[in-house]
Parts: C-alpha cells; structure tokens; sequence
C-alpha cells in the first residue's frame, strides 16, 4: 500500500494566500510607498521574536520609510477588503474537497487573522496568529502551533510561504517549504532552499499526490 507524501498543508496567509501588498499600496497611495512600507515591516517582523501588537509593528514601518504612523489605523480598517491572488481559492477548495487539512499560521493580531483568513475563500483547520502563538514567524513556535492544531508530524506536513522569510522558520521545524513567490521577493541569505519556487499554486495538488 503507497501512501502520499504529505497529509496537509499549512499556508502563510497575507502573501502566499492574499494579495495583501495591493492594499498597503492603496492605503500607502502608491506602488512604490507601499512596497517600501511592507518591506520594511518585514523586516522588523523578522527581528522582533516575541509578540508585540501588531499593529504597533505595522505603525513603525511606516514610520521608518517617512509616512505616517497613522496608515497602521487605515490598514486596519480595511482589513476585509484583502483579496487572494488569482487561482487560489479554486486551489484551495480543491483540496478541501479532498478533505486535506488546511491551516494558516500568519505573523498577525488574532483579530484582524481572523478577518484574513475569511477572504480566502476556504474555511482552515485552523488559524494560527503571531499573537495567538506569542511569537512572530520565523519563531519556529507558530509553525509547531500550526503542526499541533492540524495533529501532524512536520515530515507529513507541506508549508506554503508567501514571504521568503519562512524559509528560515520552516527549516527549523523540518518542514518542507512551497515558496509561492507573486511578488519577486529576494531570499535572506543563509535561507534554505525551497521543495518548490513557483509564480502560482497550480503545482501544489501534485506535490500532495506525489508517492513516498
């Protein structure tokens, strides 16, 4: 008897799931200002480890790259406006026809993961917070927060990350990594390297019926 290589999958949500740089650059006023401004939280996120609010976070990015702390507030409010990129909710969907366990783990405030993850079009197995977990991603305790609420073994379990930077957290939990990379994002040195580089999702369902 042949089993497949992996039982569920967990997905970084705002990037990998959500066209969530569109609405930082609306709030932002332009294409450039925004991908400053996410850039930068990115960064931040990737060196603060244990939870602060997030929308503190969000606040001292744009405060760093010269717009005002106040865009945290209007991104905030419009939070359900977050759209996914194109082909994910027919993906999505299609695994959960197969009864798939799907699950989020997200470097956001429970409230506004919440509003996130019900955009997508699916509803998760679970949804992991940055707060609900007390750490931001690469925190390898979300991810095992993920692993836990799903009951799978990480060697069982395919990640899908949106932001390079789960790559470094999903290394350190042993999880093999799906870089779905809409964005043209630069890998932080010493990252490992992906199961997968892809511009969609279309690939996933074949990773899942792939053969041990």
């Amino acid at each position: 008897m042949t089993s497949h290589r992996f039982d569920a999958v967990l997905f970084d949500l705002l990037t990998a799931l959500l066209d969530s740089w569109s609405l930082w650059n609306a709030v932002a006023g332009s294409e450039d200002a925004g991908r400053r401004w996410r850039a930068e939280y990115l960064r931040i996120t990737y060196r603060t480890g244990a939870y602060r609010p997030y929308e503190d976070l969000v606040a001292e990015a744009a405060e760093a790259v010269g717009m005002p702390r106040r865009l945290a507030g209007d991104l905030e409010d419009r939070y359900g406006e977050l759209q996914p990129w194109p082909g994910v909710t027919r993906t999505l969907q299609a695994l959960a026809a197969r009864s798939v366990p799907l699950g989020v783990v997200t470097n956001c405030s429970e409230r506004l993961g919440r509003i996130a993850a019900a955009c997508a079009g699916v509803d998760f197995t679970a949804v992991i917070t940055a707060e609900k977990a007390g750490f931001y991603k690469p925190d390898p305790r979300p991810y095992r927060l993920g692993l836990q609420a799903l009951g799978v073994e990480p060697s069982r379990c395919l990640f899908v990350a949106g932001s390079p930077y789960d790559l470094v957290g999903t290394a350190q939990v042993g999880l093999a990594t799906y870089w779905h990379d809409r964005v043209g994002m630069a890998a932080p040195a010493g990252s490992s390297s992906p199961l997968a580089h892809e511009a969609t999702l279309d690939l996933l369902p074949a990773f899942l019926d792939e053969e041990r």
